[in-house]
This record gives C-alpha cells, sequence and structure tokens, in this order.
C-alpha cells in the first residue's frame, strides 16, 4: 500500500465524501442503546484508558455515547462527553457533564486551553470529514503531554464513514489516523497499535486497533 501524504488528504475532499450527505443530526436523531464492538474489543479500549488516562484526571469522551468503556473502578476528577445524540449522553453514567455538537460542521472543540488531561475517541473516527481540524483542535484543550486514544475496529456505518475509510485495509485504517495526528501538528509520540483479543495467538471476535498521541502544547 502507498504511504498517504497529510497534504494530499487534506487537497483531496472527495476522499472525505460520504454515501450519505444528509445532516449528521438526522441520521443520530434516534438513540441508539447498543455497544458496536463485541465485549472483547471493549475490554481492549478499558484496558487502554486503564494504561494511559489518569486517575483522577479530567477526562474527555470525544463522540462519546451511552457508555465511555471507562475503567469501572477509576475515579476521575471531571468526565465531559460530547456527541451528536443527548438521549445517549444523558443516559452515560460515567458524565459529569456533555456537549451535543456536530464536528463535521463545528470542528471546534467548545472548551479552554488544556482543560483535559486526556481524551478518547472510540469507534467513530472514520466519521469525521474534517479530522486534522478537530484533532488540531483537541491538542489545544489537552494539557501538555496529555493523551489522546483513538481506537477503531472493522465495523461502521458504511453510508456515514468517509470515503477514504472504505478505501483501505487494517493497516491503512491505522497509517491514516497516523497521519491525521502529524498533519494537525500538535501531536508527539504517537504510536499505532493493535490490541485485537486474541486466544492461543490467533485473532478472536472484533479486532480492536487503536493510535495513540500526546498533545505537545
Amino acid at each position: 500500500m502507498d504511504e498517504l501524504d497529510p497534504a494530499d488528504m487534506n487537497a483531496a475532499r472527495q476522499a472525505f465524501q460520504r454515501q450519505d450527505e444528509t445532516p449528521d443530526e438526522l441520521f443520530y436523531r434516534s438513540p441508539r442503546f447498543v455497544t458496536h464492538i463485541d465485549e472483547g474489543a471493549i475490554a481492549a479500549v478499558t484496558q487502554l484508558y486503564r494504561e494511559l488516562f489518569p486517575t483522577g484526571g479530567r477526562i474527555l469522551d470525544l463522540m462519546s455515547s451511552w457508555v465511555s468503556h471507562l475503567p469501572p473502578e477509576a475515579e476521575y476528577r471531571r468526565v465531559v462527553g460530547l456527541g451528536l445524540n443527548e438521549a445517549e449522553l444523558a443516559r452515560n453514567p460515567r458524565l459529569d457533564a456533555y456537549v451535543v455538537q456536530n464536528l463535521n460542521t463545528t470542528p471546534d472543540l467548545p472548551f479552554e486551553d488544556a482543560s483535559f488531561d486526556a481524551a478518547g475517541i472510540t469507534v467513530s473516527v472514520d466519521y469525521l470529514t474534517q479530522p486534522v481540524a478537530v484533532l488540531h483542535d483537541l491538542g489545544r484543550v489537552l494539557v501538555p503531554g496529555g493523551p489522546v486514544v483513538i481506537s477503531f475496529s472493522n465495523r461502521c456505518f458504511p453510508s456515514k464513514a468517509v470515503s477514504i475509510w472504505h478505501q483501505l485495509d487494517d493497516a491503512g485504517h491505522l497509517a491514516l489516523v497516523q497521519q491525521y495526528l502529524e498533519a494537525a501538528g500538535n501531536w508527539t509520540d504517537i504510536q499505532a497499535l493493535d490490541r485485537s483479543p486474541r486466544t492461543l495467538g490467533r485473532r478472536s471476535g472484533d479486532p480492536l486497533f487503536a493510535v495513540v498521541g500526546r498533545a505537545s502544547g
């Protein structure tokens, strides 16, 4: 697979077109109280948060829903969710506050500089039509050194995932998300991880991949 150039990605708007270009608020109007990955993949997300999110920290759950997959034993100073469906956000027991916002129309985050210690984007990055803009502003609202965990699997709502996502395999998705962070320009220590559950050395159930970076301030 050829290396993707971040500048070319930004220039090629068609790469971020979707089969369904109706307003996202319409698509996500009805709450979906389901999980979009299986228990093994959820446990892998939770373990990443356990390893990387500081206990007692201020956590931003970006593109949030009714569940945040945070470690049940961990206590945080504050957890804020930002998502599209208010009914889902209101049911999330880990959120201290939430914001309803469409990041595809408004990529700027309504938070002050360095107001969070860590952030997660769980199985949703494939829906962002302006991912570099969103991740650049996310770097602003994290403290220097604060981690972001961007996790994804091989499931999605096909009509709402951007075109370039459909064109790539798992390795391509990891490379693409890495390049989002690189193009954003305010992330460091960027790593691509395969945390897919395994049984006897072989993948079992839904795969789980993640790209992790740290805000450079």
